[in-house]
């Protein structure tokens, strides 16, 4: 394992999958949800989304040895109506139910034009991208939507109420990779303002307030008795709200405050659900036309110097990584490595 300077180890992304799988396996993870969790950590690293990569191990970790997430989970899958499905989580992490609903969500919307599955009793702790992106791949247009745990406060208010509640969209573009977004409502997602914490740096204005309501750019107030605010105003906050209703109220599972009133408190993901909607873009009036009218739009967007479309930062780190590997923290690594026992 080849190594960086005295603060960094870099790791073959090989090496990030099996030391994930090493540490789930020795921590109450059976092989199925120990590889599902490791395929979603690897190919954050894989994409430079360093947030969700590796970093996350250690609140994995603690919801298994809390008991609180079933490292053994059997998800279950539900037709609810012809365009209709649903899997129940079991208790377990996201990823092993994702990989049991993708495909029949796919096969859904082509065979419907349009098909939204529920997730239910899941534990998730992952960009939404990697949900996405697949259906993209598969020709479909994708959206998902999850909550968290209360974070976020309503403009005018001091008391968090939303999660961070991020939504992510995927676009097919034939011959080329999907075009996705991944967002939080928050200005800045959780996980960022962890590692502004962690390396000591400050945050952007507007990130967050202080326990007193004071606007701060100190990471540690934020995550300290303090919240964070919606991107936006109004605007973030109503895209907040509608995420808590569609991964919340639609589908049967809880609001972010709900996961944090009934949750541990050991430092894991929440409890919480999914909303997944897929549409078959050739079954919505341009069939032979509509990827070609897309790049028109592409086309206008990256015709001017210094523009890129979403997921091209992360489409660049993939090419990067590949032959030169993922950096993380001697300490992270240090910590992981202790964890596997």
């Amino acid at each position: 394992m080849p190594a960086g300077d005295s603060a960094t180890v870099t790791l073959t992304l090989d090496e990030v999958r099996d030391l994930s799988i090493r540490c789930f396996l020795a921590n109450g993870c059976d092989t199925a949800n120990a590889e599902a969790v490791a395929d979603v950590i690897h190919n954050a690293e894989r994409d430079g989304a360093k947030s969700h990569g590796l970093f996350r191990v250690p609140g994995y970790i603690k919801s298994l040895k809390s008991g609180k997430a079933n490292g053994h989970a059997v998800p279950v899958l539900e037709d609810l109506a012809p365009a209709v499905l649903r899997v129940k989580g079991d208790g377990g992490f996201a990823p092993l139910a994702q990989q049991l609903g993708r495909e029949p969500l796919i096969e859904r919307a082509r065979s419907q034009g349009v098909a939204a599955m529920a997730i239910t009793d899941i534990h998730h702790f992952q960009a939404l991208w990697y949900e996405v992106e697949p259906l993209a791949e598969a020709g479909l247009c994708a959206f998902a939507f999850t909550a968290a745990f209360p974070y976020v406060v309503h403009p005018g208010g001091r008391t968090p109420i939303y999660g961070t509640n991020p939504m992510s969209f995927g676009w097919p573009r034939p011959g080329k990779p999907p075009m996705v977004f991944d967002q939080a409502s928050s200005a800045l997602a959780r996980g960022e303002i962890m590692i502004a914490a962690r390396d000591g740096h400050d945050v952007p204005p507007g990130t967050g307030i202080d326990r007193d309501g004071h606007e701060t750019t100190d990471p540690n107030a934020i995550l300290d008795g303090g919240a964070q605010l919606p991107f936006g105003g109004y605007k973030g906050a109503s895209i907040a709200m509608m995420v808590e209703l569609l991964a919340g109220a639609l589908i049967g599972d809880k609001f972010s405050f709900e996961a944090w009133e009934s949750d541990a408190k050991d430092g894991g993901p929440p409890n919480g659900g999914e909303f997944m909607l897929a549409i078959d873009p050739g079954r919505l009036g341009d069939a032979n036309g509509w990827a070609a009218h897309a790049e028109l739009l592409f086309e206008r967007i990256l015709a001017e110097e210094g523009t890129r479309l979403p997921a091209g930062r992360r489409h660049l780190n993939r090419a990067k990584t590949a032959t030169e590997g993922a950096a993380i923290p001697a300490a992270l690594h240090a910590e992981i490595v202790a964890l596997c026992g």
